[in-house]
């Protein structure tokens, strides 16, 4: 269930990644230029950079922490090898940490090492399940996809509606999609949902601000 979560909790992120940089970068380059060419060039260079971006970053990061991960269990396993009954003493303490009586503890301790002993280590002592190692590959294709999705609602906004309409139906389409990932994130954090949506529809909005505002004086300056 935890890793279920976290997995939904990063792909909301990933799409609002995606929603709110590539609104902000053809939001951007509309103030600038009106042309449908140059705005779905931007939006799919910024959609593609974006995506592999958070693919590779995605990557790295979960390698390293499986990397570090089965460092952990191998110094764990070699441990339990040469001093398994220190490691049963560790176990016992760790166990009364938890709340547990000395003699519940150490037959608590006794049982689990005699079913694994190793899985017993790791769960307890590293917060590691030995059988749900994060996965580099799952990791960086979850992210990638989450960021493409929310980047597509922008670029479609900027792209399909008539000149006159295509910022106001951006605009609009946008601060919808973060109120929805700002409202689903509260949820699976169990955080307050109000402030979840106004923050970030605040940072949406102005991002989008303040990209305009760049690309309108930079078309100014150009013309």
């Amino acid at each position: 269930m935890g890793t279920r979560l976290n997995w939904l909790r990063a792909a909301v992120l990933g799409a609002n990644d995606g929603v709110v940089s590539t609104a902000g970068l053809v939001v951007g380059v509309a103030g600038a230029t009106g042309d449908r060419a140059t705005l779905l060039t931007a939006g799919l260079a910024g959609l593609l950079a974006g995506s592999m971006s958070m693919a590779a970053g995605e990557y790295v990061s979960v390698s390293t922490q499986r990397d570090s991960e089965r460092a952990a269990l191998a110094q764990e396993r070699r441990e339990l090898e040469e001093t398994p009954e220190a490691e049963l003493d560790e176990l016992t303490q760790m166990l009364e940490g938890k709340g547990l009586t000395a003699r519940v503890a150490r037959e608590a301790a006794v049982q689990l090492s005699a079913r694994d002993a190793l899985r017993a280590h790791a769960e307890v002592e590293l917060g590691i399940d030995p059988d749900e190692l994060t996965n580099p590959w799952h990791a960086a294709g979850a992210s990638f996809l989450a960021f493409t999705v929310g980047a597509l609602l922008p670029l479609l906004a900027i792209v399909l509606p008539p000149a006159s309409l295509r910022l106001v139906v951006t605009v609009a389409s946008v601060l919808a999609a973060l109120a929805f990932t700002g409202w689903w994130s509260a949820r699976l954090g169990a955080a307050p949902v109000g402030r979840a949506v106004l923050r970030n529809m605040g940072g949406g909005a102005v991002a989008m601000a303040v990209t305009y505002a760049a690309g309108a004086l930079l078309g100014a300056a150009g013309a």
